[in-house]
């Protein structure tokens, strides 16, 4: 039996879509990953994404698609849009099943006659780096947002399960691994429910704050949260880096900063820290949990401990009702913080949310114009910050090796502060012992077994397994940075 998955959306997604591969691949489905003949494959799961109005467009046409691709094939419907239009994708053509709640999906392999059932994932089809689940669920009901419609439910893995799955991914040969989740500083709270007074237990639909009252029962140092779980995991002395999907800043706690300041060597200083507005009465409007103030200060504490540490961040622009001097003072903010990287929405009314059914909607070419300007703020402070590390040098993770026309080859990869990095392997200037990141899978036996060196090959007809003893997914600890293109930095290896 053949079978073909299909990812929309973000990283949680991608991580449950390779759940899913490696379950059907261990009970002996062949996965099929380029396109083929109408017959080629059995069966579709479509993981789909419903965080925008244009997502829900997305993922109907990507489930037609497959229809229409491989029309004797059946198609299962996952992900937040399965859970928000349920209906709907089970009317599509050539549903045979929809799985709304993403808790369910051991019991969906079960139903599939699946017999080996893994706790976690042990590869990742074409990429370089590994995500690792740790959290699911939010409860904060910004306004705009769907999510907690779609993945209501708050669970957290427990720390052995996880650091059991980032040995697999480190035995593997994956050198970077990301821990990621739908509301990430929400990490252990739901281990909380019931608290040691014998108070009852927190029920799932409870709301945020009733989880949250029980947290803050638990002394900070005594709770396994984020903070502890990066110290269990680093302490592990795996030989990966780590790095963390997006958080709110004002969760970002001492405990969790202490980890990145003694471990500078194996956590990137990197945070995406969701700020969405600058403006206070936007914010509220909004319904986010904080305002801006906090937002501020929590960023100027993690430069203040963390230097150069990126910082990184979503901002929606023309939210119903925002002016002008509420976007200003945004624009002001995003300066004032100087962020690596700004993720410039415009807002999109999103059936279902609060936010939809605000008045004083603001039209579309001001949306426009104000994400332009934005952006162009944006791109100014990457390019800046970027300079900053001219001269000095970095951790790139090799995410591509090609041999260009000229006859250079060419490593490009990504910097522990998320920067795209070129690394010429021919030059003489270039030639180095390696890092010792690498020496747990150096020999060439291991280089052609691990899960990396099999992935798909890029479409570049010149691209590159390896070169000069460096290989797909390395990570290099010692590129000297020599220039700056746009964004987009040059670097050498540096002799020992």
């Amino acid at each position: 039996m053949r079978f073909k998955t299909a990812t929309l959306g973000c990283k949680v997604n991608q991580y449950e879509t390779q759940f899913l591969r490696t379950a059907f691949v261990a009970n002996g489905w062949e996965a099929v990953d380029a396109a083929g003949s109408p017959n080629d494959v059995d069966l579709v799961l479509v993981n789909t994404c419903s965080v925008t109005a244009e997502s829900d467009a997305k993922s109907r046409k990507t489930i037609s698609h497959f229809a229409k691709l491989y029309p004797n094939a059946e198609i299962i419907v996952l992900g937040c849009f399965a859970a928000s239009n349920s209906t709907v994708a089970a009317a599509l053509p050539n549903v045979s099943e929809v799985v709304p709640d993403k808790r369910r999906l051991v019991d969906f392999l079960r139903r599939r006659g699946l017999e080996t059932i893994p706790t976690g994932v042990d590869g990742f089809a074409e990429r370089r780096r590994a995500y690792l689940k740790i959290q699911d669920g939010c409860r904060v009901g910004c306004a705009y947002c769907i999510i907690p419609s779609t993945r209501p439910y708050l669970q957290s893995r427990r720390p052995d399960e996880i650091l059991a799955e980032a040995r697999t991914l480190a035995a593997a040969g994956y050198r970077e691994i990301v821990l990621t989740g739908i509301h990430l500083g929400h990490y252990g709270v739901d281990f909380y429910r019931a608290t040691p007074d014998s108070l009852p237990p927190v029920p799932d639909a409870a709301p945020l704050d009733a989880y949250l009252e029980r947290w803050n029962r638990v002394p900070v140092e005594e709770r396994t949260d984020l903070g502890a779980l990066l110290r269990t995991l680093v302490d592990a002395e795996l030989p990966v880096r780590w790095r963390l999907g997006s958080l709110e800043a004002v969760e970002v706690c001492d405990k969790t900063l202490r980890v990145f300041e003694e471990r500078p060597d194996v956590l990137c200083p990197q945070f995406h820290l969701s700020m969405q507005s600058g403006d206070d009465d936007v914010l509220a409007a909004m319904r986010r949990r904080w305002s801006s103030a906090p937002f501020i200060e929590k960023c100027r504490e993690i430069c203040r401990r963390l230097p150069d540490a990126a910082l990184t961040t979503d901002v929606i622009v023309g939210f119903p009702g925002e002016t002008n001097a509420q976007f200003e003072r945004t624009c002001n903010v995003v300066r004032e913080l100087e962020f690596s990287r700004v993720h410039v929405f415009r807002f999109s009314p999103r059936a279902g949310t609060v936010a939809a059914e605000l008045p004083n909607q603001i039209a579309p070419e001001v949306k426009k114009e104000r994400a332009a300007r934005l952006q162009q703020i944006a791109n100014d402070l990457r390019e800046r910050f970027a300079e900053r590390f001219v001269g000095k040098t970095a951790r790139v993770l090799v995410e591509e090796i090609e041999r260009r026309p000229d006859g250079r080859i060419v490593a490009t990869g990504t910097t522990d502060r998320y920067f795209s990095v070129e690394i010429p392997l021919n030059d003489a200037a270039s030639l180095d012992n390696r890092n010792s990141l690498n020496a747990e899978v150096s020999s060439k036996t291991d280089r052609q077994t691990a899960p990396l060196a099999l992935a798909a090959a890029s479409l570049r007809s010149e691209s590159l397994e390896s070169a000069n003893g460096v290989s797909l997914g390395d990570v290099l600890t010692n590129v000297r940075l020599t220039s700056r293109r746009g964004d987009v930095l040059s670097g050498v290896l540096e002799r020992r």
